[in-house]
């Protein structure tokens, strides 16, 4: 996961509330416009004063981002705030449509786009979508406590300074969560006693103990204990009050993890804002799905004779999972699955500089680490980035250890990682994937596409990566990587297919394994992980390859424009100095 996708940001911020004492109304210093000033200089002022008064009602947010000037805030998730949230919107509504989009450059009509999405986007979350009254994984304090516990942006007094405020409302958070709750979905309120169990690895005796050899005074250290002996009672609470959920949810029945199709099309065009729909999306990806099976087919029986002395079986799709199956031994040891990822990282940098394919930055360190245990049973893979503000901070490769598998399951999953496997996760998560692109979206000279970045696009550069980087000799064009390849892009087809039909379509448990493992080739283990997050999450899954196919295709357009002028270094450079922006709105700046 890469930067937290933003309508998922939005819904845990959301879960958080408003502080009822902060004034949701801006300056009103930009009231009129000044018709000597030109109409970009006014935009640029409005952002500025945008964003200024974003943080003040959404400090969570602006704590991810690396904004922390409101870190000792913790936003209670009642009504009351969920009501100074709408009125937030509707000032900076009515503010945006004082704009002429038309007198805007392209640099800042994108960020009036990504504005009017914003704003429209949170409206509907509270009014029509309503994850805060079903989605009980929705309320958990640890993540933004880790943020600033675990940070280098202040001193250590300073940051544990801030969680002391930051604890002060910790009972009320999670009473007002449990007052929102009505009527959840079983599977939400699982990951919800997950996630908040995982909270106990960040508040924590370690924790008071570096609170008792800090500088803060005795008296604070007092209340530092007191506060959090409160706060991990509320957490326990919380816990609780969700296992009798459960048990209820599983005996009198509980509401559906599915959407419907017209919940899912406006969610798709919130966050994937690519122009068309949802079902457009899902009837091109079963095109798609067809001819990348047809280039597995001819890889295997160019490699067939080279693993197996039989003969290839007449069923494609039985011979290609022949062939998936015996590479797929090829694999790293369950205790050494974390360690080959950072042994990866040197031979990524090193093919990428060597080939000029875009500038790596030295002085933004990548760092990979086991996945904090709050943050696990989501996904196996993914990057922390620092937000805009704290671009000297580290950015953190999270990588699941098999620790908690069965032998059964780890083996399961470490073969659906195997050799060549890893390597195309590797390029995806790190190098020259998402944390490349997060690195120049912290650079971005606007702010409002590096904070409200389109998941899309962050998802679709990362997808992009992968295939670019076999094009370019990465693996010495090995058939055995491309094929595994193949085979993960098929996943990324399958993703859309999947998360649609899921739904939308109402797609079946077995269903969905057997398009997973008989249509996509993926160990079982890899298909049940898929299934939990797609009922989990709605839309996202789509954003691979919505994003990939429309930066590809912008690629090649460009290619064809320019011929022998075309340079994939610049084409890059410039793609990721627009920031996180939708690939459709940095589409007409390129071709400009």
């Amino acid at each position: 996961m890469k930067k937290l996708p933003l309508s998922l940001l939005i819904t845990a911020v959301l879960c958080g509330g408003l502080t009822a004492c902060q004034s949701t109304s801006a300056p009103e210093t930009f009231a009129t416009a000044v018709t000597t000033v030109s109409a970009d200089q006014q935009f640029a002022s409005f952002s500025d004063q945008f964003i200024e008064a974003f943080w003040l009602v959404m400090p969570t947010y602006a704590l991810y981002s690396g904004y922390h000037k409101y870190d000792a805030t913790l936003e209670v998730p009642n009504a009351e705030n969920r009501a100074a949230t709408l009125a937030f919107v509707d000032t900076y509504q009515a503010k945006l449509s004082a704009f002429n989009p038309n007198g805007l450059s392209a640099a800042h009509l994108i960020d009036y786009r990504l504005l009017e999405n914003l704003l429209a986007s949170i409206r509907w979350d509270l009014t029509t979508f309503k994850g805060w009254q079903w989605d009980p994984s929705s309320y958990n304090v640890a993540g933004s406590f880790a943020q600033i516990i675990n940070g280098n942006y202040a001193a250590e007094d300073e940051r544990l300074r801030s969680a002391l405020g930051r604890l002060t409302n910790v009972p009320a958070y999670y009473q007002a969560a449990k007052a929102n709750i009505d009527h959840p979905t079983l599977e939400h309120t699982q990951l919800g006693i997950l996630q908040n169990q995982g909270a106990f690895s960040v508040l924590n005796d370690e924790l008071l103990t570096k609170v008792n050899t800090s500088g803060l005074t005795a008296n604070e250290k007092q209340l530092f204990a007191s506060r959090l002996t409160d706060a991990k009672a509320a957490i326990t609470g919380y816990i609780d009050y969700l296992k009798s959920l459960e048990s209820d949810l599983k005996q009198n029945g509980a509401r559906s993890f599915r959407i419907g199709e017209a919940l899912y099309e406006q969610k798709f065009a919130f966050d994937i804002q690519s122009g068309m729909t949802a079902k457009e999306l899902y009837q091109k990806a079963l095109a798609d799905k067809a001819k990348v099976q047809t280039e597995m087919a001819k890889l295997t029986d160019q490699l067939w004779n080279k693993y197996f002395t039989q003969a290839k079986p007449a069923d494609e799709k039985v011979a290609i999972r022949m062939m998936i199956d015996k590479l797929s031994l090829q694999h790293v040891s369950r205790d050494q699955f974390v360690d080959e990822v950072k042994k990866l990282m040197p031979k990524l940098v090193n093919f990428v500089e060597t080939k000029d394919l875009v500038e790596l930055d030295p002085n933004e360190p990548l760092v990979v680490r086991e996945t904090p245990e709050y943050m696990r049973g989501f996904a196996g893979a993914s990057v922390s980035a620092p937000g805009p503000y704290d671009k000297g901070a580290n950015t953190y490769y999270n990588v699941t250890p098999l620790d908690g598998m069965s032998d059964e399951s780890a083996e399961s999953y470490l073969r659906e990682y195997n050799h060549w496997m890893l390597q195309i996760l590797n390029i995806h998560e790190a190098i020259p994937g998402h944390y490349t692109q997060l690195v120049y979206a912290n650079k971005s000279p606007s702010l409002i596409k590096s904070i409200f970045g389109n998941g899309a696009m962050i998802e679709g550069w990362a997808v992009y990566g992968e295939r670019m980087m076999l094009e370019e000799g990465y693996g010495d064009f090995e058939p055995e990587l491309w094929l595994m390849y193949y085979k993960w892009n098929l996943r990324t087809i399958c993703n859309t297919i999947l998360d649609y039909s899921i739904q939308v379509k109402g797609m079946s448990h077995d269903e969905a394994i057997a398009l997973m493992t008989q249509e996509a080739f993926q160990q079982t283990a890899e298909a049940e992980g898929k299934w939990r997050r797609a009922t989990l999450s709605q839309v996202q899954l789509t954003s691979y390859y919505a994003g990939y196919r429309a930066i590809y295709d912008l690629r090649d357009e460009l290619k064809a424009k320019q011929g022998k002028q075309f340079n994939l270094k610049q084409f890059h450079e410039q793609f990721l100095s627009y920031g996180s922006a939708p690939v459709m709105y940095i589409r007409q700046l390129m071709l400009k």
